[in-house]
């Protein structure tokens, strides 16, 4: 059989409400992850795959995703949605409709996460299974910092996408959706006008319909860097990938002092530690500081910011202010209780 054509839209519009104040400059899938934009790593698995062209949705901040990311990726061309009012997951389909429909299978991934997606054995699934759509499923995420995940029977299909969904025949526990999903392109004539979201407009009618959906587990690192430490971890983990244990990961024009002490550190494109200092899981983003024997354990520091020499700072992100002062936000900040 021929191979399936392609074409996808990487959802990248939403405002980042949770990592405030880091995405007030830049956009949640502009932010920094090993050198490069976020959406970067996943528009790599996209080309891998062989996907003809892709969509970008844009809101918040969007011409500054644009200018980083340009016209095409790797030879693959971009095309770029801008939305004047925030159109959901469902509502993004709608402006690119004619576009998306030119394909064999339609690819929709979220442009905040952080995976090494499993693309091919996704693709395969759905066109096996012949469903209406498929979805990848992250089996080492825990369901109860995501809603709870979404019910599957055990050969795989859908059978409810939200906590307390009746159910009818046996389902696993909850397994949390990884972002990455494939539709058969017939599926874009049902998509409406104005904003929607994909579950409760397009995958709970298509169950009430008798439509099978199917699922993909994988075992492969998922990040949803949504929130500070989600965006720590998954930073911290992919520019880490392949060094040595408690190793550390330096950008164009990073800075450390001899006497510095580091354990699992990244610093992106002109971040300093200064001497004596001691880093433990610490992300410097562009241009930020640790000073001379300050101490700092499971801390973000956003651009430009710095720790004072001798100061001490835990589970903290770390911003300069619009006054140029050092703003203190919880590490937890937007998580789930």
């Amino acid at each position: 059989m021929s191979r399936l054509r392609v074409r996808a839209l990487v959802l990248a519009a939403g405002r980042g409400e949770r990592l405030r104040p880091l995405t007030d400059e830049l956009p949640k899938p502009a932010l920094p992850v090993a050198g490069r934009p976020l959406a970067s790593w996943t528009l790599d698995e996209l080309s891998r795959l062989g996907c003809e062209a892709a969509a970008v949705n844009l809101f918040h901040l969007g011409e500054r995703l644009r200018e980083r990311l340009g016209e095409s990726h790797r030879g693959m061309p971009l095309r770029y949605s801008p939305e004047t009012q925030l159109q959901g997951t469902l509502g993004a389909l709608a402006p690119l409709r004619e576009f998306l429909a030119d394909c064999d299978a339609v690819l929709v991934v979220n442009g905040d996460s952080l995976c090494r997606w499993p693309l091919r054995a996704l693709l395969e699934r759905h066109r096996t299974t012949g469903a209406a759509a498929t979805l990848l499923l992250a089996s080492r995420a825990e369901p109860s910092r995501f809603g709870g995940g979404v019910r599957v029977a055990a050969d795989g299909r859908l059978l409810a996408l939200r906590r307390g969904a009746l159910v009818a025949g046996a389902a696993r526990r909850g397994v949390v959706f990884a972002g990455a999903q494939l539709l058969a392109p017939r599926l874009l004539a049902r998509v409406p006008e104005g904003p929607g979201d994909l579950v409760t407009g397009l995958y709970e009618p298509l169950l009430a319909e008798g439509e099978v959906l199917q699922t993909l587990r994988t075992r492969r690192s998922w990040h949803d860097l949504g929130t500070p430490r989600r965006y720590l971890d998954g930073a911290l983990e992919r520019a880490l990938t392949a060094l040595p244990e408690n190793g550390d990961w330096r950008g164009p024009g990073s800075e450390v002092a001899r006497t510095a002490r580091l354990r699992r550190v990244a610093l992106e494109t002109g971040a300093r530690i200064a001497e004596r200092a001691h880093a433990e899981e610490v992300l410097l983003l562009p241009g930020a500081q640790i000073g001379a024997g300050a101490f700092a354990r499971r801390v973000l520091l956003g651009p430009g910011a710095e720790l004072p020499a001798g100061a001490r700072a835990e589970e903290l992100l770390l911003t300069r202010g619009a006054d140029g002062n050092l703003v203190e936000t919880p590490l937890g900040h937007g998580e789930l209780a």
